[in-house]
């Protein structure tokens, strides 16, 4: 049982786990779950199979270009209407952006 299990269960951290002990269980379990939300688009390789680079796709979507590299790395994803106006403008199915 990890020291985060513990405090979930019983409310409270036994004294024999340190406070850093509990911080670095979270911030490993929450490591875990981003890795295992990445990979949900596939932008930045559609990008780079039609040639075009983040900054044009922001250009032409009128998106900042911090946005856009969100969705390239999948720290965050478009919704489904930006999705679409993705596909059409990379001239691609919208299929192909997504992983499956």
């Amino acid at each position: 049982m990890t020291a985060s299990d513990y405090v979930i269960q019983n409310n409270r951290l036994p004294s024999h786990l340190s406070l850093v002990t509990l911080r670095s269980n979270l911030i490993n379990q929450s490591m875990e779950t981003k890795t295992e939300r990445q990979k949900l688009n596939r932008i930045k390789a559609v990008l780079a199979e039609t040639g075009h680079t983040g900054k044009w796709l922001a250009e032409q979507l009128g998106k900042d270009p911090v946005t856009v590299s969100k969705w390239c790395t999948n720290t965050s994803q478009p919704d489904l209407y930006t999705l679409h106006e993705i596909a059409k403008t990379l001239e691609a199915n919208i299929k192909d952006l997504i992983h499956s």
